[in-house]
């Protein structure tokens, strides 16, 4: 029972730190909506998830933490990166095509930009440092010998949560088929990457933050 429950205390922390609106989740929403390189991004976001929370439930945490100036280069690379895809975003929303979704491959771009923009989203982003590393490792800690059935648990809910995203965002193309829906969601990703942006290249304490993904 202590095992079950250690897993599910790790699926709920995992579920509320990720379910928000923020630099992945838009990304991977965007793909999910374009139906373009879904499944290789839904498995690089939970595979580097997994990885990252496995670091914190080892206890890196406490090394980030001793080492914040880490966590400001990697917040000035992923600021700048996240403007830049922000701009972009916010042209498209300025000067929409004149047809709506498409879900052809051809014209989603190519799989290998899917995957580098995934991973610069991912890794670039110090956010996802924070609420892995950082705060899922310290509440696994709090588990003693159950630590890994927590980090398990988050995991799981990483997993579960863009595969959700990435694949239950299809049900949004028959209206994302007009250009007018179309350019409001470039409007979203656009705002909420130069959020994450500007928040990532901004000076910083190392807590735990929230709308990371």
């Amino acid at each position: 029972m202590n095992v079950l429950s250690a897993g599910l205390a790790g699926f709920g922390t995992g579920l509320s730190l990720i379910v928000a609106i923020g630099a992945q989740n838009a990304f991977v929403l965007r793909q999910g909506v374009r139906r373009h390189a879904v499944a290789a991004v839904v498995a690089l976001c939970a595979a580097s998830d997994a990885v990252l929370i496995s670091l914190g439930v080892a206890g890196l945490g406490a090394v980030v933490t001793a080492w914040p100036a880490a966590l400001t280069l990697v917040g000035l690379a992923g600021g700048g990166f996240l403007i830049c895809y922000g701009v972009l975003a916010g042209r498209r929303a300025l000067r929409p095509a004149a047809i709506g979704l498409t879900t052809r491959g051809a014209a989603a771009g190519s799989l290998g930009s899917a995957v580098l923009t995934c991973l610069a989203m991912t890794w670039l982003n110090p956010h996802v440092y924070l609420d892995t590393v950082l705060l899922v490792g310290s509440v696994a800690a709090d588990r003693g010998d159950l630590r890994w059935i927590f980090g398990l648990g988050a995991m799981a809910a990483s997993l579960a949560w863009f595969a959700c995203l990435g694949y239950g965002a299809r049900l949004l193309s028959p209206v994302l088929s007009r250009p007018g829906a179309w350019r409001a969601l470039d409007v979203l990703v656009a705002v909420t990457m130069l959020r994450d942006g500007h928040d990532a290249a901004g000076p910083r304490a190392v807590t735990p933050q929230r709308a990371r993904s």
